[in-house]
């Protein structure tokens, strides 16, 4: 028996890892955006200062590691055997959970994970123990279940999700207001001032209000003082010394490296964010595994006794973790920090809801982003007509838009570094007050609506951005509390399920997460080969035979896929083949997926032909207009083809099955020769490319009217009827497009090349 629970103990360190790697690749965004954002400094730098903030953070976090142990449940009311189901039970549902919100690039919290999971799985545990011993659910869970100290960690993570958008809005709304966009100028004279409160306050709250948690608080000094009993009779002198040190460092730093200073500004709040987040959220990958593993020890201790009758009522006592257990925890937080392909994913979610520039957004927009921008558009309206004039105009010249970076820049900043550094503080600080109060406040939470409402109080919620925006924070918080319920759902039924059917349940689990991991491994290698074999952008820095190369790329796919999906469309309709149709489908909305996304970002194109005429830029226009139409056209053609299968209404006659085989085929013959011309440049065969789609217009003119006299005669339907003539007409307006497609692509490359 005692093999088996040490089993159970390396499978619950293995999981450990595992979700330090899940979970860092989650949270990496917390501390990372606002740097990467900013482009503060090179990414090497970024992660030197991240990295050593995750080390000595990990130190921090001992304290912590009492709510695992008892934050959620009693642990006296439960024996090994039964706390063990609960800790693997958290840590099956943990991996598997944080590496699907990963793979989908959305931001949750480990900490509402871990919190939700070990209720689910407590409650679930102690509904069976409460129904074996034939008691009442309703009158006696409440014994199981610390439900104050639970309460109050969930209050605090939901108050935190207002109180740090609040705060973010406040400071950065007060900060621009004294330095603006324009803050070269106003940082020469208080600069130095601003980075050593910045510093001194991150420097407070990590250091002496987090230093009570930390492994070494108790250590005693040569006058028989603790270090944290130092530090709290000297703490006014120590944060006006700290003040002092900044402010000179900073200023010399500047005069004589030239420095700037919201540069080192950013790369200490990078480094006090990264120490908050792994004083915080450490307990949320290891606690649970170093709870099992001293609930082991315990066990052992006593001789291994039996498993369903040792109590767990050491767990309620203070149980320090090794210092050395925590280091390693933070070298594995490192190395996943640096080679997580999946944390960018993440960040860019992040960064493209709280960017000052235009470009895509990555939500659409939804009745309630709407409701809100139109209500606050109308009272900043009215609000205007109450103020005087002049508080209205003074107020916007401090928030009047300007950039420092070069024009040319083809990968701007998203925001500046003014906004990165109320970003980091403010975070930083809220996060060292949840940890010194021993509350895990969700840091993903608190640095993310802090971003939110930095963004918001630098007007990069402008009215063309802020539906998307506000549409995206919504969908990021319904996954938080999706989280929630999917964390205490899945947590209780995978306890139940061990509890129920016995202890060897928890390797099928095992597999199960695995498994899981795996397929999502391999849907986000799936994701970036798609995405590496999407079109390429027209970027501004191109020569213009790379111009000429990209656009005839998006020309020819155009072409290929207009092909594919007509051809494989009308031959599965034929068979009634519904699989076939699905996999038609999926290449007809790729291929409008990427029509709108090359037309939405004509702006940005256009912008960037800088060295071409007007005509060249329109021709372009053109080329994406018509690109998009094909897809329509497709669409519109192959949505009523499955609708009809799927519904399995009468096949289409002999004779129109006739006429639908040999239009293919014409088709067929007509997409080669402008597939040859296209990728041959062989323009000057435009004519005859324009006499072939005349005899196919033609073609299908003489279908029509066969269809009529079919219709005359009584041989079809309706319903037939009905989509006969609408795979007609979606097919000319295909034909009409794809020429005038080959039109713009020939005069875009001749203007192109007239500019060289």
């Amino acid at each position: 028996m005692e093999n088996f629970y040490l089993i159970l103990v390396i499978v619950l360190f293995a999981l450990a890892i595992s979700d330090l790697i899940v979970g860092v690749s989650n949270d990496a965004v917390n501390f990372l955006n606002s740097a990467v954002g900013s482009k503060a400094a090179p990414k090497w730098v970024i992660f030197l200062m991240a990295s050593l903030g995750v080390l000595i953070g990990a130190t921090f976090s001992s304290g912590m590691m009492e709510v695992a142990r008892k934050g959620i449940f009693h642990p006296d009311m439960f024996v090994f055997s039964e706390i063990m189901i609960i800790f693997l039970a958290v840590m099956i549902t943990d991996v598997i959970l944080l590496d699907m919100f990963n793979t989908f690039g959305m931001p949750t919290s480990t900490t509402v994970s871990i919190v939700f999971e070990l209720l689910g799985a407590a409650v679930a545990v102690s509904i069976v123990k409460i129904k074996t011993a034939g008691g009442s659910v309703v009158m006696e869970l409440s014994q199981y279940i610390n439900s104050s100290k639970a309460l109050a960690i969930i209050t605090g993570i939901l108050l935190s999700v207002f109180i740090a958008f609040t705060v973010g809005a406040i400071v950065q709304y007060l900060t621009r207001l004294v330095f603006t966009f324009k803050y070269r100028g106003p940082m020469k004279y208080f600069g130095s001032v601003f980075g050593g409160l910045a510093i001194t306050a991150i420097t407070y709250f990590i250091v002496i209000k987090g230093m009570k948690g930390s492994t070494f608080a108790s250590i005693e000094l040569a006058n028989g003082e603790t270090v944290q009993d130092w530090v709290k009779h000297h703490t006014g002198l120590m944060l006006l010394y700290s003040f002092g040190f900044w402010v000179v460092l900073i200023q010399l730093l500047r005069w004589i490296f030239n420095i700037k200073i919201l540069k080192v500004v950013v790369l200490a709040g990078t480094f006090a964010l990264a120490m908050a987040f792994a004083g915080n959220d450490l307990v949320n990958f290891i606690g649970v595994p170093l709870a099992g593993y001293n609930s082991f020890q315990a066990w052992v201790a006593d001789g291994a006794s039996n498993p369903d009758t040792f109590s767990m009522a050491m767990l309620a006592g203070k149980v320090g973790t090794p210092t050395y257990m925590l280091l390693i925890a933070g070298l594995v937080m490192i190395v996943t920090l640096i080679m997580s392909k999946k944390a960018k994913s993440v960040i860019a979610t992040s960064l493209d809801l709280s960017r000052q520039n235009e470009g895509d957004e990555r939500f659409g927009s939804s009745f309630a982003a709407r409701v809100i921008v139109r209500g606050t558009t109308k009272f900043n309206k009215r609000l205007n007509s109450i103020l005087p004039s002049a508080v209205t105009e003074g107020v916007g010249t401090r928030f009047q838009p300007h950039t420092y970076v070069a024009e040319d820049d083809q990968d701007p900043p998203s925001f500046d570094k003014v906004r990165a550094s109320v970003n980091l503080v403010v975070a930083s600080i809220l996060i060292a007050i949840g940890t010194s109060l021993k509350l895990p406040l969700s840091t993903t939470y608190v640095t993310f609506m802090v971003a939110m409402g930095t963004s918001l109080s630098d007007r990069a919620w402008d009215r063309e951005s802020a539906v998307y925006r506000i549409s995206g924070v919504f969908a990021v918080i319904g996954g938080w509390f999706l989280t929630a319920l999917i964390a205490f759902t899945v947590s209780g039924l995978v306890a139940l399920l061990i509890a129920l059917s016995g202890k060897f349940m928890v390797f099928v689990f095992v597999v199960v997460a695995v498994a899981m991991v795996i397929r999502t491994h391999t849907m986000m290698k799936k994701r970036e080969k798609k995405i590496a074999a999407e079109d390429e952008d027209i970027e501004e820095a191109d020569a213009h035979e790379q111009i000429l190369e990209k656009s005839s790329k998006q020309v020819v796919k155009a072409i290929v896929a207009s092909s594919q999906v007509l051809a494989l469309g009308i031959q599965g309709f034929i068979k009634e083949d519904r699989n076939a149709l699905k996999k038609v489908q999926e290449i007809s909305d790729t291929f409008s997926k990427k029509a709108k996304r090359n037309r939405d970002r004509v702006y940005s194109t256009v912008t960037k032909l800088t060295d071409g005429t007007l005509e060249t830029s329109h021709f372009y226009v053109q080329v994406m207009e018509h690109k998009r139409e094909m897809a329509h056209a497709l669409h519109f053609m192959l949505a009523p083809v499955i609708f009809h299968v799927e519904n399995n209404h009468k096949p289409f006659t002999d004779e129109q099955v006739k006429e639908l085989k040999e239009m293919t085929s014409q088709i067929d013959t007509f997409f080669n020769y402008v597939l040859h011309a296209v990728k041959a440049e062989n323009f000057d065969e435009l004519e005859q490319l324009i006499a072939k789609r005349d005899q196919l217009l033609t073609y299908l003119s003489k279908m029509e009217k066969s269809q009529i006299k079919r219709i005359k005669n009584k041989l079809v339907n309706t319903r037939n009827s009905q989509l006969f003539f609408k795979v007609i007409s979606e097919i000319e307006h295909l034909l009409l497009h794809t020429v005038n497609l080959v039109k713009a692509h020939r005069d875009f490359i001749k203007y192109t090349r007239d500019t060289k």
